[in-house]
């Protein structure tokens, strides 16, 4: 039986941090606001209802470290100088960014491509904006988000491979 090494998977890290990485967020359905938020699809390739995506922040090899100041659902973990099998990435939302909407689903993609007749320099993008959307990468139902202008969202993942 053959296995997939963690130097494989520190490849396959190296190789999807080497990508464009964008966070889209959607506003899901209504019905979720009153119950936990449903299981997330393995099969999905989009978001049920996507009102934007913004380019990654920050991202970098990171290690498990129970004394790590980067916190995420599965973990504790510090910066590394080194590649590991474990990515991350660092999203931040202006605060115009779907001012007005209540966000119930986070998804990270990769390879997504935007139109050629943008500014350079823009980070926030509505579905329009896309040439190409990308690889879903990894998907997320949340308990709501309630957007507004006076707020500035942060969001940060770990992709262990």
């Amino acid at each position: 039986m053959s296995i997939l090494t963690i130097s494989g998977r520190t490849a396959m890290a190296e190789a999807l941090i080497e990508q464009p990485i964008h966070m889209a967020w959607g506003v899901g359905e209504a019905t979720w606001d009153n119950v936990t938020p449903p299981p997330e699809d393995v099969n999905a390739v989009t978001l049920l209802s996507e009102v934007g995506r913004r380019a990654v922040f920050e991202k970098r090899f990171v290690i498990p470290n129970n004394d790590g100041d980067i916190v995420v659902p599965n973990g504790r973990f510090s910066f590394s100088d080194i590649p590991t099998r474990n990515a991350y990435f660092s999203f931040k939302l202006d605060f115009g960014d779907a001012a007005d909407k209540i966000i119930r689903e986070l998804a990270v993609y990769t390879n997504t491509e935007t139109d050629i007749a943008l500014p350079p320099g823009q980070k926030y993008f509505l579905p329009a904006d896309l040439a190409v959307p990308g690889i879903l990468l990894l998907l997320e139902n949340i308990t709501p988000v309630f957007r507004n202008a006076a707020t500035r969202e942060t969001f940060e993942f770990v992709v262990t491979l």
